[in-house]
């Protein structure tokens, strides 16, 4: 009886009580925040309540232990979010992705505005770092306070930032979907025509592979190779089958010959369609599985060893070595054209047409071991820590360092991108990044919510801890307001966009889960994953900047 009283028993920072107490602030934490408000969840950031709650209950834990894992959970979980959203952190800048990260700039920018307007307006006794902490609440974004609270030198400055993070959270969340509800109200948008309209550019989409047959109609062409055929249509394309005027099914090389009346198979774009019908001929309907012989089939191999991890699918030799053709490429359920310049990454699914034997031995040479593609690569994570935090300690200007959240992130981003060059595979599985990322934050958020539990209703409900609430209130609504109108009201943007760059450029799962919810469609994720990246490094360097500036 007296184990279990000692275990349980508020104020005990022995390693054994610590543990329970973080293994409780973390369970109820994760299971209060399933519960849904007016269909809004708060997730995984009710630990920090829970945190909170225990903490102002008499319950800590050891300061250098609370330290620890309040910034190894950090660094767990920002590396995983570097490693998810790296490789779409570079093509964000694509196209409309230039527009909405500029959209997610200016949020960014408000925000910083109306932090120093806020700073200058009121009087002495509102310092930098309660109002960073208010902004890193308003806007939903751990990361930033995290960066901020490693700036600052006082064990009270960490504990201020997380109250005023605290107490501008929920209605940060709130002001997040209020501020969708405004911009819906004032241009008076229609949902289902929103969703409506996303469809119908989706199936004018011109980037996925489109397959089809033609004939070939051209006497010009007669005799003329396909490497000779990809000179005249400059465009990336396969020819997957080809079928003679003697009913011969051929699986064709770059020395396959075409003649007049051959029917081929064509893996392209759709925007190319009007260029193979002029070179070609006419489109024609027909079912290749019904006239192929049974010995030609279509697999899909699995990559799954690091020596492929960045090679060009060319350097593979497919025709000549193998006697097969490689017609797309699936990448994270996205289909993929295989042109040869194309660089292959760990879990990448090859559609490959040939005889069975051939994609054998393909596959052996390829892995296509489901079994190896899930074991964790865990040397990439932890070489890639080590250099993340000798980045963060760089002096980058002015006394600024990217810090412990920082110098993770951009080394991560870099690594999903390029670590094929240094022989470093980046691949993990959904669900093994989802558990390192959901770690990392809850070992986090529960460090906060203890450290920052200690007399918390005292120090937060009173007058100050209100004028904390409706500043963050007005950081969180007025930015988006002004970026929803821009972005409906100049450059006409789909509302379900509007509702994935609000919930990215906060960098808030809750409101994503709300639009997605609310609209059936992940278009709104389309679009928070394409600024995420971005806002996520501005408001680490935001948060970090303003104390910098500020308080030291």
């Amino acid at each position: 009886m007296e184990v279990i009283q000692e275990l349980f028993k508020p104020g005990s920072v022995e390693l054994p009580s610590t543990i329970v107490l973080y293994s409780i602030v973390i369970a109820v934490g994760i299971m209060l925040g399933k519960i849904k408000f007016g269909g809004v969840s708060l997730g995984v950031t009710f630990v920090l309540f829970v945190g909170i709650i225990m903490g102002q209950l008499g319950y800590t834990a050891d300061g250098n232990v609370i330290k620890f894992l309040r910034e190894f959970g950090l660094i767990l979980f920002i590396f995983a979010i570097g490693l998810q959203v790296g490789p779409a952190f570079f093509s964000s800048f694509k196209e409309g992705g230039v527009r909405l990260n500029m959209l997610a700039v200016l949020g960014v920018a408000l925000n910083v505005a109306i932090v120093l307007i806020i700073y200058y307006l009121t009087d002495d006794n509102t310092t930098m770092e309660q109002l960073v902490g208010v902004m890193s609440g308003a806007v939903t974004n751990t990361p930033g306070l995290a960066a901020a609270q490693q700036t600052v030198a006082t064990p009270e400055a960490v504990d201020t930032m997380a109250r005023g993070y605290a107490a501008a959270y929920p209605l940060g969340v709130v002001g997040i979907i209020l501020a969708m509800f405004i911009i819906k109200w004032a241009f008076r948008i229609k949902v289902d025509d929103e969703i409506a309209a996303i469809n119908r550019e989706r199936e004018e989409s011109q980037l996925k592979p489109y397959i089809t047959s033609f004939e070939v109609k051209n006497e010009r062409l007669e005799g003329m190779t396909l490497l000779k055929l990809h000179d005249v249509i400059t465009c990336n394309f396969v020819v997957s089958r080809l079928m003679g005027e003697d009913g011969n099914i051929v699986i064709p090389t770059s020395q396959t010959q075409i003649h007049n009346g051959d029917k081929l198979l064509v893996v392209m774009s759709s925007q190319d369609l009007p260029v193979f019908a002029a070179v070609l001929g006419n489109e024609i309907e027909m079912d290749w599985d019904a006239v192929t012989p049974s010995e030609v089939v279509s697999r899909r191999i699995l990559i799954t060893k690091s020596e492929f991890n960045g090679v060009a699918l060319g350097s593979l030799r497919l025709h000549n070595g193998y006697r097969l053709n490689a017609t797309r490429v699936n990448r994270a359920g996205v289909d993929l054209i295989a042109s040869p310049g194309l660089r292959l990454q760990m879990g990448d699914r090859i559609t490959v047409v040939g005889q069975l034997a051939d994609i054998d031995r393909l596959a052996t040479k390829l892995g296509n071991s489901m079994k190896r593609l899930n074991q964790p690569n865990l040397v990439t994570i932890f070489v890639g820590i080590i250099f993340g935090i000798l980045i963060g300690s760089i002096n980058v200007g002015m006394g600024m360092k990217l810090g412990l959240a920082g110098g993770p992130l951009v080394v991560a981003i870099l690594l999903s991108r390029f670590g094929y060059k240094f022989k470093l595979v980046t691949y993990t599985s959904s669900s093994a990044s989802m558990m390192l990322r959901e770690l990392g934050i809850c070992l986090f958020l529960a460090s906060v919510g203890i450290a920052a539990g200690d007399h918390f209703v005292e120090k937060v409900f009173n007058e100050t801890g209100m004028w904390w609430v409706i500043w963050g209130f007005i950081i969180t609504l007025v930015p988006l307001v002004i970026v929803g109108l821009i972005a409906r009201g100049v450059y006409k943007i789909n509302f379900l966009t509007i509702m994935g760059l609000f919930s990215g450029g906060c960098t808030d799962p809750p409101a994503l889960a709300y639009a997605n919810n609310s609209t059936g469609n992940d278009a709104p994720a389309v679009a928070y994953s394409t600024v995420y990246p971005l806002t996520m490094f501005l408001r680490v360097v935001a948060a970090q900047g303003l104390v910098l500036a500020f308080c030291m």
